[in-house]
């Protein structure tokens, strides 16, 4: 395959070069707090019909190639679950702003403690 292949977007890795990806190791990751709220979060918003799989799809595909490539996962699911739900009329950017405030105004280690020592 090749990356210039018409109708073949940059993001479109899938098969690319001579060495195949071969099986996944999830051992190798263990996804952090943030991570794992990311995921039910878009969990949640996908159940109570906010948007679907494709709408997620949407905005990753959508995403500059510089932000895709250097964004973890998550990193481009939060983005992706965020401008849905801000399109969906969940929240605005406003809403979010101040939001975000107040959550970074409770500290770097906040969530944590739900987890115990």
């Amino acid at each position: 395959m090749n990356a210039n292949e018409p109708g073949r977007r940059w993001h479109d890795m899938g098969g690319l070069g001579d060495d195949p990806a071969g099986a996944i190791d999830r051992e190798s990751h263990d996804y952090a707090l943030w991570e794992k709220r990311v995921d039910a979060l878009m969990v949640l918003a996908s159940s109570k019909g906010y948007f679907t799989v494709d709408g997620l799809r949407r905005v990753l595909e959508d995403m500059p190639r510089e932000a895709f490539e250097t964004q973890s996962y998550y990193e481009r699911w939060v983005q992706s679950v965020t401008q849905n739900l801000m399109e969906a009329g969940v929240f605005t950017p406003g809403e979010l702003g101040v939001k975000m405030e107040e959550v970074a105004a409770r500290g770097e280690t906040y969530g944590e403690c739900s987890l115990g020592d």
